[in-house]
């Protein structure tokens, strides 16, 4: 089991930001805001369900390839508010809600690209 992740972001403020306003709908909050003195060496701040985050950004030279995070979610709505406030926030589309059924029948997910041009995804993996 995955305890944690994250990916490297070239502008911190805004991918904050940017994270705080898309993950909100499937339940995740910013849980942690460390910063470089305290890491010694870089920004970072941890989302997730309280009272442990899960998911991390840090502020540096981004991943390249950008990463690929999906993160599930119980129902097909939840899938549909991340992409719009995602979007909202400033994501770029990178498919829209939707069945996939090349992965499995009931495989509803949607995918944005984040500033730095991370795929963030939420899925469903529930019959609708």
């Amino acid at each position: 089991m995955i305890d944690h992740t994250g990916v490297n972001v070239s502008d911190f403020a805004k991918s904050k930001a940017f994270y705080t306003q898309a993950l909100a709908p499937i339940g995740y909050s910013l849980l942690a805001d460390i910063p470089a003195s305290v890491t010694g060496h870089t920004d970072a701040a941890g989302f997730g369900v309280a009272p442990k985050p899960d998911f991390w950004i840090s502020q540096g030279t981004p991943n390249h390839p950008p990463i690929h995070v999906a993160f599930q979610v119980g129902t097909r709505a939840e899938v549909n508010a991340f992409y719009a406030a995602a979007l909202a926030a400033g994501g770029r589309d990178n498919g829209g809600p939707g069945l996939r059924p090349h992965y499995h029948p009931d495989y509803w997910g949607a995918f944005v690209l984040d500033p730095d041009g991370h795929n963030i995804e939420a899925v469903c993996h529930v019959p609708g």
